[in-house]
């Protein structure tokens, strides 16, 4: 650029070229300048004054509505879970209860790969809280869903539960022949000696007295041997119920048949591990054996017992075969 200078000896304006560096030192001076005075400015309207940057603010806006909805939304998650778990609890306690059904195991977690990829995408830790909770809500709701689908089956046979619970003694409750040998709990062993619990009740009566179904149920085994139970039954109920007969000196049925109350199922026994003709009886509910004393009523009168006895021949049609028989049958 070029300037023009006056020469007090020409008394004349005379053209002045300047050197490139002092333009270009000019130059970066001015740039040296704004840049100090920009600094100055963030530095007194930040520390000194103590204000945020408009971008800062909006910032600072946006995270604040976003922790708001982080903070609505756990509300609505913890009135959720608390629905839910009465439900569950009301499920559990109440209707499975009264069904005999097994409580149903609820997820308490979720697999940490499942949050692999948002953890490394840098969610925040509030994301990832909310994300886990909602999957984790699905999981249960979708589990206790299914629950409650097997209860309502269960209830739409409800009308049946009378029957099914073993509800009478499984021998002909005549005081002068039915002795009670044993009773359920601890007790001495007959055989080994030692205080052992005994999970039912031995009934003494003479060989080849007759065993009755005290409940509808089906036939889940059958078992022949020289030890321990010896020849056994075990019937299951349903709604939780089981039933056991051991030492039997006959059995009259084979798995998978369908029984009901007051239907010959065997005969009693000594076999297996016995020191005499009794018949070992327990009720197991939820696979835990109970007091049998608590589902039957040894003063049921004799005339009652043998007319649902008779009932039950009456009713059942074509009669029923014997274990024998139905083996026989299969061969063929």
């Amino acid at each position: 650029m070029q300037r023009y200078v006056f020469n007090p000896i020409t008394l004349m304006y005379e053209v002045h070229e300047e050197p490139r560096y002092k333009r270009v030192l000019r130059i970066i001076g001015y740039i040296a300048v704004v840049l100090a005075l920009c600094y100055l400015y963030f530095w007194l309207y930040t520390s000194v004054l103590g204000w945020d940057l408009p971008k800062t603010t909006l910032l600072k806006k946006q995270n604040a509505e976003w922790q708001s909805k982080f903070s609505l939304l756990d509300h609505q998650l913890d009135a959720y879970e608390a629905t839910l778990e009465g439900i569950e609890e009301r499920d559990d306690d109440v209707y499975r209860s009264i069904f005999g059904l097994n409580e149903v195991p609820k997820p308490s977690s979720l697999p940490d790969e499942d949050y692999e990829e948002l953890d490394k995408g840098g969610a925040s830790p509030q994301l990832a809280k909310v994300a886990r909770r909602m999957d984790l809500l699905a999981a249960r709701t979708y589990v206790q869903s299914t629950a409650l689908d097997e209860v309502y089956g269960v209830s739409k046979t409800a009308g049946d539960m009378v029957s099914h619970i073993p509800a009478v003694p499984p021998l002909v409750p005549d005081r002068f022949q039915v002795h009670l040998a044993s009773p359920f709990g601890y007790r001495t062993d007959p055989v080994y000696g030692g205080t052992r619990f005994h999970s039912g009740q031995d009934l003494a009566v003479a060989q080849g007295y007759p065993v009755y179904a005290p409940g509808d149920g089906v036939v889940e085994l059958t078992d022949f041997k020289f030890s321990g139970y010896g020849n056994e039954i075990i019937i299951d109920h349903g709604f939780g119920y089981k039933t056991r007969y051991a030492h039997l000196s006959r059995i009259n049925v084979a798995e998978g048949m369908s029984v009901k109350r007051g239907d010959l199922i065997g005969a009693v026994g000594s076999t297996g591990k016995s020191t005499g003709p009794h018949l070992h009886y327990e009720v197991i509910y939820k696979g835990s054996p109970v007091n049998p004393n608590a589902f039957m009523d040894m003063d049921m009168s004799l005339e009652e017992y043998k007319a649902m006895i008779t009932q039950r021949k009456d009713e059942a049609e074509p009669k029923q075969k014997s274990t024998l028989e139905l083996l026989k049958d299969r061969n063929k």
